[in-house]
């Protein structure tokens, strides 16, 4: 929806792909690199080049919150990643039974750990940005 301005439904993401998107005037580079076991393998190949990572989680697949937490604590631990802000999207909140915010944050061991919503003067600190949001992406 953000470059084609039009809903459309995408496939699970198979190989790294990059998008330049523009909202307003503002343009930028979007790496989609999957999820799925082997494409994680590639992730730290990008590391150098993001100003931010976007972490979704399937918020109806309660079955892997482990090995979404796990994935997503190597990030967080991660030092080339120290100083990059982290944006955690559960998708699928339309689909019934889907875990909220609340229940995400929890199950990803963000509680009380998440700096957005008002929570965290970040003028103030030198706490990099993570947030949780729920969407529902098509």
């Amino acid at each position: 929806m953000l470059k084609a301005e039009r809903l459309v439904q995408h496939q699970p993401t198979q190989y790294p792909t990059l998008e330049e998107l523009s909202i307003g005037k503002i343009k930028f580079k979007a790496f989609d690199l999957g999820g799925h076991q082997i494409a994680r393998r590639v992730w730290k190949d990008y590391y150098a080049k993001v100003d931010v990572v976007v972490y979704l989680v399937d918020s109806y697949d309660k079955e892997r919150f482990a090995e979404s937490k796990k994935e997503l604590d190597a990030l967080l631990c991660d030092e080339s990643l120290v100083n990059v802000p982290f944006l955690i999207l559960g998708n699928k909140i339309d689909i019934p039974y889907a875990a909220s915010e609340d229940e995400l944050r929890y199950h990803l061991g963000l509680a009380g750990v998440t700096t957005g919503k008002g929570k965290v003067n970040l003028a103030d600190s030198n706490v990099c940005p993570l947030e949780v949001f729920v969407c529902s992406i098509v």
